[in-house]
């Protein structure tokens, strides 16, 4: 994919806010200290009246957000996914998610692509976390596309949404055509032996992994699974009936993401043999992006080992 265009999905939030903000003027954003690095900085020289900087104060930001929502505007707030998740988990919960308020966060920096900065901020536990609010919807797009896209659903969306974006540039491999929903999957390759399920930055590697398993005669089915919570079950449960065994692939704990919200259908509804690729039991640690994405086996190759592992091959 080395001629593709590739942008970061922090830089498509602070894009997708900018331009929602001229037509939504019950918008606002909010930011603990990060503006440049969450790229809220975008809608913040566009509409600097309604852009609110907490300070490095994330639970009070949340909080700050939640009275917002009961005044009729709309707040995305936006911090890092280990501070929004992690540090700010009790106001979430209680403030936001209990009286299931209308508030947008906007998690960037998730996962171990974010590279030097190492365990302490590499969040991910974020998925596992946000899933277990009440009412909450949990995202992750794929690209610059489907970020933007997502934001403005989100936006529509009346109720508790998180999102997690990326800080490392990725490839953009959907068109301006492209529809998002909150729910549902999409279908980027039909294959019949396996099917690869996918969130986030992992969705290029599994599309990069199918091609390469076709080239030995192996037929994979790829999706795109943006919304983790509500998944998309009928779309989980064809693609069970149809290959037989399922491989799923993201930038998270095998514990409580993408992995284990698949499971969950599959155990009650049609059990089938799956393969969760993710972060296993550990912390990160420090290091370029790249390199440990290949070193925890978030990768291309690893998808490839692993799915004709499970198909026996």
């Amino acid at each position: 994919m080395a001629d593709i265009k590739k942008i970061a999905t922090r830089e498509s939030y602070g894009n997708a806010l900018k331009e929602l903000g001229a037509k939504a003027k019950d918008l606002v954003v909010l930011d603990a200290d990060l503006a440049g690095a969450t790229k809220t900085n975008i809608f913040q020289k566009a509409y600097p009246e309604r852009h609110f900087d907490c300070g490095i104060a994330e639970a009070n930001m949340i909080d700050v957000a939640a009275g917002l929502s009961t005044m009729g505007l709309v707040p995305f707030a936006a911090t890092f996914a280990m501070f929004a998740a992690g540090r700010a988990y009790e106001q979430v919960r209680n403030t936001i998610g209990y009286p299931h308020l209308n508030v947008k966060i906007g998690a960037t920096h998730g996962g171990i692509s974010v590279g030097e900065d190492g365990a302490s901020h590499q969040c991910c536990e974020d998925f596992a976390l946000m899933r277990t609010v009440p009412g909450m919807v949990v995202m992750c797009p794929a690209d610059d596309v489907e970020a933007r896209k997502m934001v403005e659903a989100a936006y529509e969306y009346v109720g508790p949404v998180y999102m997690r974006f990326g800080r490392s540039a990725t490839p953009v491999f959907h068109d301006e055509n492209y529809t998002f929903k909150i729910g549902k999957g999409e279908m980027i390759q039909d294959g019949k032996d396996v099917a690869i399920i996918a969130t986030g930055i992992m969705v290029p590697e599994a599309i990069e992994a199918g091609k390469k398993l076709a080239e030995e005669g192996i037929s994979a089915m790829v999706i795109n699974m943006a919304t983790i919570k509500p998944i998309d079950e009928e779309m989980v449960l064809n693609a069970a009936k149809k290959c037989g065994k399922i491989v799923t692939v993201e930038e998270h704990s095998i514990i409580g993401g993408l992995g284990e919200a698949v499971c969950a259908v599959l155990s009650e509804k049609h059990p089938t043999p799956v393969k969760r690729i993710g972060v296993n039991d550990e912390f990160g640690h420090s290091g370029p992006a790249g390199e440990l994405l290949k070193a925890f086996g978030l990768c291309a190759d690893n998808i490839v080992a692993q799915t004709k592992k499970l198909l026996g091959k």
